[in-house]
């Protein structure tokens, strides 16, 4: 049950930043709360085809997530198994690049980030 309940709880996070990445692609002016912001303002060009990356890749670790917890999608469980390791090691990344980022916006993504290490480690865990 907790696995369950914590892999909804990250893929609702997840969904929250990929709508984020998806406002970068769309021209949103928040490149300063991404990429340590290096890219304030409006994202450029090719920077707006890498938001739409991650909101790809974010959307396959949220998928690993909830198929290892059992929530969604039993097919990619062989994968699942493996994969939320690797989850948990980008979001142990995730979490300390958020904090030592040199953008103060871009910090408002630690706890977010921290919340996603934790809820796929109790998947990986449970």
């Amino acid at each position: 049950m907790i696995e369950s309940v914590s892999a909804i709880v990250f893929a609702v996070l997840t969904g929250i930043v990929i709508i984020f990445q998806a406002c970068l692609a769309a021209g949103a002016p928040w490149g300063a709360a991404s990429m340590g912001g290096k890219y304030p303002g409006k994202y450029p060009s090719k920077m707006r085809v890498v938001a739409m990356i991650n909101m790809l890749v974010l959307g396959f670790i949220a998928a690993i997530v909830l198929s290892k917890a059992d929530v969604l999608l039993p097919q990619l469980k062989t994968v699942a198994t493996i994969g939320i390791w690797v989850v948990v090691a980008f979001f142990v990344l995730g979490t300390v690049m958020n904090t030592i980022t040199p953008s103060k916006i871009e910090r408002i993504w630690a706890p977010v980030a921290f919340l996603q290490l934790v809820t796929s480690l109790i998947v990986a865990i449970g």
